[in-house]
């Protein structure tokens, strides 16, 4: 079972990047699960609309995760509740609309649990997200209610997301933090059997301050005038992860960072 995790697609060029090269991609790698973080594919770097959903979804998406801008695009406030493959952080607050978590059916009749999950340090306020995965694990198991997990944890800071990691060893297929837009050298599986990665990265131009064009960034930087931020629009590299996991106990036997095209070193 190969599964393709694919960083925050961010505006116009990290879609296209998606929209051009994931079919592709899909069939030499053979690829049997792709999910996508999608909260920045909007035009304007964040949030996330139903036509882009609907793009990612014919590239080859079959899940798509979010973070803190999943509600900067309003019609998202909507849409998510028509489309399950659409999913929100799960620890936000109660009445948020949408889910979290949701277990999809694969190519090749494998249940692969999607769990989405965001930080509690510098983010956005949301529930305790241990608590939140504490309460998921006490009523989902590995192999009994799906044969594989991922968790997509959207988070800033590096500790968080590696104390997730370890709490989800053994009981998740893959553990991959999102949201700094930067990939991290660290992918392994973990002693228990969990591959992890610390952020997978963007889709989107690295020629850029992570993902925003460059010189309107430093000008605020130098405390000059500047405008809103806005996505780079230069050609995008795809960033993110492949995971290759067990059938019979739904752990990992090996993961790879996976980056392609752009002005990051191809790994494939």
């Amino acid at each position: 079972m190969k599964i393709l995790f694919l960083g925050d697609v961010v505006g116009k060029s990290g879609c296209l990047a998606v929209t051009e090269n994931l079919p592709d991609l899909i069939k030499k790698k053979k690829i049997d699960f792709v999910i996508i973080n999608g909260e920045n594919a909007a035009d304007q770097g964040v949030g996330i609309t139903e036509k882009i959903c609907n793009d990612l979804f014919n590239s080859g998406a079959d899940a798509i995760t979010t973070g803190n801008h999943v509600w900067d695009q309003k019609e998202a406030l909507s849409y998510i509740d028509k489309e399950n493959r659409l999913l929100r952080p799960e620890n936000l607050i109660q009445s948020s609309p949408g889910k979290g978590f949701e277990i999809f059916k694969t190519k090749n009749n494998f249940k692969i649990g999607v769990l989405n999950l965001m930080g509690n340090i510098f983010m956005k306020k949301c529930d305790d997200v241990f608590e939140a995965s504490n309460e998921f694990i006490k009523k989902n198991n590995l192999k009994e209610d799906y044969d594989f997990l991922v968790v997509d944890f959207h988070g800033e800071i590096t500790s968080e997301k590696m104390a997730m990691g370890h709490f989800f060893d053994g009981k998740a297929t893959l553990v991959v933090g999102t949201h700094t837009h930067v990939p991290t050298n660290d992918a392994r599986i973990l002693e228990n059997g969990t591959a992890y990665l610390t952020d997978a990265g963007m889709c989107g131009d690295y020629n850029s301050v992570i993902g925003m064009d460059k010189n309107n960034s430093l000008n605020k930087f130098l405390k000059k005038e500047y405008t809103k931020h806005f996505p780079a629009i230069g050609i995008a590299t795809l960033s993110g992860v492949i995971v290759e996991a067990d059938v019979e106990n739904g752990l990992a036997k090996n993961i790879e960072n996976f980056i392609y095209g752009g002005d990051l070193k191809n790994s494939h």
